[in-house]
């Protein structure tokens, strides 16, 4: 009984053709989850700072197609922020906001507000009405404080780019 080299060194190893099928097998299944977890990503509930990001964005684009100033608040009874740019309003609603969410526009760090301690947590008073964007794509020096079930954090933004002021935030460690 003997065998041949031959025949034994032919299943010794995977081919050329076995290895692509596993390649593209994983390939499918990676791109069936990256697929679904896309798609439970967008279904989540847009959290109040991207809401105000969005209003943000969309106040500045407002001030410089017109050439005139915008002005941003928050309405705490709807729970969404107001866009008036002279000649309409448009609100951006926080979805699925509860009762404790409360977002206040602050003057530049080192201003003229003070805070109070409640409940364990540091808040600033003194908050601004709004915020104004200007036609040139600046924006007033401001803070924004967003404050939910007893815990705030604030966000600095650039007046120059009216986006998140580089360096240590508030309440980071």
């Amino acid at each position: 009984m003997t065998t041949s080299a031959t025949g034994d060194r032919s299943r010794a190893g995977f081919t050329l053709l076995e290895i692509l099928l596993a390649i593209g097998m994983i390939a499918m299944i990676s791109a069936v989850m990256i697929g679904l977890s896309s798609n439970l990503l967008a279904g989540r509930a847009a959290a109040p700072e991207d809401v105000f990001w969005k209003a943000a964005e969309a106040a500045r684009r407002a001030s410089l197609k017109s050439g005139r100033e915008s002005e941003l608040s928050f309405d705490d009874r709807q729970k969404a922020f107001v866009l008036d740019d002279g000649t309409a309003r448009k609100t951006f609603p926080v979805p699925g906001a509860d009762l404790s969410l409360g977002v206040d526009f602050l003057g530049p760090k080192g201003g003229a507000s003070s805070s109070v301690l409640v409940g364990g947590t540091l808040l600033e008073t003194g908050a601004l009405p709004r915020v104004s964007f200007y036609a040139d794509g600046t924006c007033s020096p401001f803070r924004v404080q967003f404050r939910s079930k007893g815990s705030a954090h604030v966000v600095s933004i650039d007046p120059w780019t009216c986006a998140q002021a580089l360096g240590p935030q508030e309440g980071s460690p």
